[in-house]
């Protein structure tokens, strides 16, 4: 794991990339890849890189290039099957000079262009430059793990794994929220790429590369999901095949996770199914003790340490904890919108930010992680609750309708008034539209899209221009249409939550802020495209969640935790900046006039909420739209002031071991 960072000149007229720039956008990077520097130039084109020595910890320095020297590469991740790869690369008559997959990603572009990401079995982000052909190739995993942004700026092309790297390149570069970003935070609760926050900066879509020539940008799809079609791509074994199936696959992947590294490798722990399984594979793929590692919170109604200690002590493995606390979460905050880069609705990623400092302070460099089974085994609430709207709307009159809710609420058997009152109020409405793209987010999406109340109404007049929803939706594949309903709305829970928020906000962006590489055997592309693969009743049978998974794992992880009803994570959220260790920043960050200053929102309600926030600190229940307006409210503020407001100052690392000057060895050789 890395970070990368590059400049290309699209005219020739350009000065060559100064050293100087590439320096500071590494050193901008540090957290990302503290254990090496590297920097390459010619006369157009310049590349940096940050290295988290994974893999071949001896000769995988990058910038890395291939024996000819035209072509370079700056990479961040892993490409889990690349030996197999190498040697096919082999056989067609490629010599290697390390045994990294850095080098292995640079023959294969060499042997089929931009079709070799078809072949990668990982998690990637790549700057790869063609001095021959003047062209530069970006490129990002089909889930979205690892992050790549890009902007264009008086001619040049720049890249980075963060936006802090672009803005550290070039000073100049404008500073601006994007209306169109902002308004997809507050519908999907994070931006969809190519938005992001930051106007005039995009970031690379998961699963395509993009080919940056002096005169144009060729865009490729490396990975298309694989949703049946009818009977076409229909998976045809009995449950229990399937259930063999995906036992079967998930082991390989873990074991290529767990092996494929030249240093330790732990598991995360959330008391969970996911992480559970994922770590006794590990354990069989390992053979032997491991680290696991555990969040625990003083709320208990957050926590879960009695499912993760049983699941440690079955284990038999080295466990360690973190208590978090409603102060640490405030603590941390600021920190954890600077790594993040984008506003956030829920303070869930700071307890993940200080369990990734946790693993660092171990001495474990990789973890492995159980996110992605949710999305591509049916896992959330979100898609039974959809199940159970559909059935209403096909059949209004029927008498199993409220028993339904129950079904999936069963406190609500309690009180048929309420229920009733729920089913009317929030799953009842929009019914019609069930066979409409979408259907299944609309409660979501309409309950999140109501905290743009809170916007200023020069914000909610600019965003209005382009609807979050209605962009997204225009976007879908053709065949979308043909998938079964439930298909449809893992589709789109991986485009929004899991790429824009899951992967990035609580994973990429809180593992590498302490230097750690998360890996996550679910996003497997044979995990994946099985799971795609099976009937809907596979994953969701009436209303158990990923039935499958569940007899996948059955005689494996402890049956208290099996059978246990989900339990989503979250963390204590707007209550948390009731304490004394948020005073201090909010008053910097979410004054009258600093809420004035960056424009965003409207004061007098920002005041009113952060009011009601602090009556509510003894005691007394806060609803779930307060605390997403607090918690949004305040990373935009923090947002507004870290990246738009203040300007800090980069600084080059002084250690860059590695730099290949094509430019002064011209003007020497002349």
């Amino acid at each position: 794991m890395c970070g990368i960072a590059g400049v290309m000149n699209r005219r020739a007229d350009l000065p060559p990339p100064a050293l100087d720039q590439l320096g500071v956008m590494a050193g901008a990077l540090r957290h990302r890849g503290p254990d090496e520097f590297g920097l390459y130039r010619d006369r157009r084109a310049g590349l940096a890189h940050a290295r988290l020595s994974i893999i071949d910890l001896a000769t995988g320095q990058q910038p890395l290039t291939s024996e000819g020297g035209v072509l370079w590469i700056a990479f961040n991740g892993e490409i889990f099957n690349y030996v197999e790869l190498r040697n096919e690369l082999v056989v067609r008559g490629h010599t290697f000079r390390t045994r990294s997959d850095t080098e292995v990603i640079v023959h294969a572009y060499e042997e089929w262009g931009a079709d070799a990401f078809r072949r990668f079995n990982g998690q990637w982000a790549v700057g790869l430059w063609d001095s021959g052909r003047h062209e530069l190739v970006l490129a990002r995993d089909p889930f979205g793990v690892r992050p790549l942004y890009v902007t264009e700026h008086d001619g040049r092309v720049l890249f980075a794994s963060e936006v802090k790297a672009l803005f550290a390149a070039v000073p100049s570069l404008p500073r601006r929220f994007d209306p169109a970003g902002l308004d997809q935070v507050f519908t999907f609760w994070c931006p969809v790429a190519p938005q992001t926050v930051f106007e005039g900066i995009q970031e690379i879509e998961p699963g395509t590369v993009c080919v940056y020539t002096p005169t144009s940008v060729r865009r490729y799809r490396s990975y298309e999901p694989g949703f049946p079609l009818g009977e076409l791509g229909r998976y045809t074994g009995t449950l229990e095949d399937a259930a063999e199936e995906v036992r079967a696959a998930l082991s390989e992947a873990t074991r290529l996770r767990m092996l494929r590294a030249d240093v330790p490798v732990g598991s995360y722990l959330s008391g969970g199914l996911d992480s559970s399984l994922t770590a006794v594979l590990g354990l069989h793929a390992k053979g032997s003790k491991f680290s696991t590692f555990s969040l625990r919170f003083e709320d208990a109604e957050y926590d879960e340490t009695t499912f993760q200690r049983a699941m440690a002590e079955r284990l038999g493995s080295a466990h360690h904890e973190v208590v978090v606390s409603r102060s640490d979460i405030a603590r941390v905050f600021p920190d954890v919108v600077r790594h993040a880069e984008r506003p956030v609705l829920r303070t869930a990623p700071a307890p993940l930010y200080l369990l990734s400092k946790l693993v660092r302070d171990a001495g474990i460099k990789v973890v492995l992680t159980g996110e992605g089974a949710d999305e591509l085994f049916a896992g959330y609430d979100l898609f039974r609750e959809a199940k159970v709207r559909r059935f209403w709307g096909a059949r209004p009159a029927s008498r199993w309708r409220p028993r339904l809710l129950a079904r999936l609420y069963p406190y609500l058997e309690r009180s048929p008034v309420a229920q009733e009152a729920v089913a009317r109020q929030f799953f009842g409405r929009g019914l019609e539209r069930r066979f409409a793209p979408g259907f299944g987010h609309d409660p979501r999406w309409s309950s999140t899209s109501a905290l743009k109340r809170l916007f200023s109404r020069d914000l909610r007049e600019r965003a209005a221009r382009v609807d979050a929803r209605d962009a997204l939706l225009s976007r879908l594949p053709p065949e979308f249409s043909r998938w079964t309903p439930l298909a449809q709305d893992q589709y789109l829970e991986v485009q929004t939550l899991l790429s824009g928020y899951l992967l990035s906000s609580q994973g990429d962006r809180m593992l590498m802020a302490h230097s750690v590489e998360g890996r996550f055997p679910f996003l497997d592309r044979r995990v994946a495209a099985l799971a795609e693969s099976l009937p809907p009743a596979y994953k969701l049978r009436v209303l158990d969640e990923k039935h499958v998974l569940k007899r996948a794992a059955k005689d494996l992880v402890p049956s208290v935790i099996l059978q246990r009803p989900k339990q989503p994570y979250r963390a204590p959220d707007a209550l948390s900046f009731a304490t004394p260790a948020a005073q201090d920043w909010m008053v910097e960050f979410a004054s009258p006039e600093a809420v004035k200053d960056a424009g965003c929102f409207d004061p007098d309600a920002v005041r009113q909420l952060l009011a009601k926030c602090a009556s509510r600190a003894a005691g007394g229940q806060f609803s779930n739209a307060d605390n997403m307006g607090v918690v949004g409210v305040l990373s935009t503020q923090i947002v507004h002031e870290q990246f738009i407001r203040q300007r800090p100052e980069a600084v080059a690392p002084s250690e860059i071991r590695t730099v290949v000057d094509r430019v002064s060895t011209e003007v020497s050789a002349s």
